[in-house]
């Protein structure tokens, strides 16, 4: 089974990438914010790897960014009626921390955003998703008549977060990581998206 995958980014297409590995290319299934955020092709890439099979389409590989997308991934398939297709909308929308956010309030309709989910699936979502974790932290479920504001949910991955996550997936000690992450972002900005500041990073490291 493979659960990561890190290589130079060959191809990308409208709903998958091709990660070349040695020279051998495996085709990630993405969803479109995973695709959107990764870096150009020719350049190195790390996807988290949800493998899959199935007697009609034999393996299949989905790909994340970060190991909190692929277990929100996994949770979601666990749910009657929620295939590939429809959970990979959901987190296209919702990433991880937002979903647990959007469960704790109970916001069906924040769910039905998604491509390809109606109210009744958004419902059997959020309803399923309580108490279940979808990142590396827990989230608890708004009580009846709380205001929303009172929510207890779980916090978004941060960039710096990610970004760091993703230069020690690529076998660089922790502390030089988070010094060329903190460098890259003084650089760029705290605006700036995920994929720039990993190049950035990597450029401070002299990779």
């Amino acid at each position: 089974m493979i659960g990561r995958l890190r290589g130079l980014l060959a191809e990308v297409e409208l709903d998958h990438c091709v990660i070349d590995c040695g020279g051998v290319g495996y085709v990630a299934t993405c969803g479109s914010r995973t695709l959107s955020r990764l870096p150009g092709p020719g350049e190195e890439a790390l996807l988290h790897i949800h493998s899959q099979w199935s007697e009609d389409q034999g393996p299949r590989l989905y790909g994340f960014l970060t190991r909190d997308e692929r277990k929100a991934f996994a949770t979601l398939l666990a749910i009657q009626g929620v295939g590939p297709k429809a959970a990979l909308a959901v987190l296209d929308v919702l990433p991880p921390g937002e979903l647990a956010s959007a469960v704790a309030r109970e916001d069906k309709a924040a769910v039905a955003r998604a491509n390809g989910v109606g109210p009744k699936l958004a419902l059997r979502i959020v309803t399923e998703l309580k108490g279940k974790p979808l990142t590396e932290a827990t989230f608890t479920p708004t009580a009846p008549g709380v205001h929303a504001e009172a929510a207890v949910a779980a916090p978004v991955p941060s960039v710096t977060g990610e970004a760091v996550a993703a230069l020690l997936g690529l076998g660089i000690a922790e502390m030089n990581a988070r010094r060329a992450v903190e460098q890259a972002l003084e650089r760029l900005g705290d605006q700036a998206d995920l994929s720039a500041v990993i190049r950035a990073a990597l450029q401070e490291l002299g990779k």
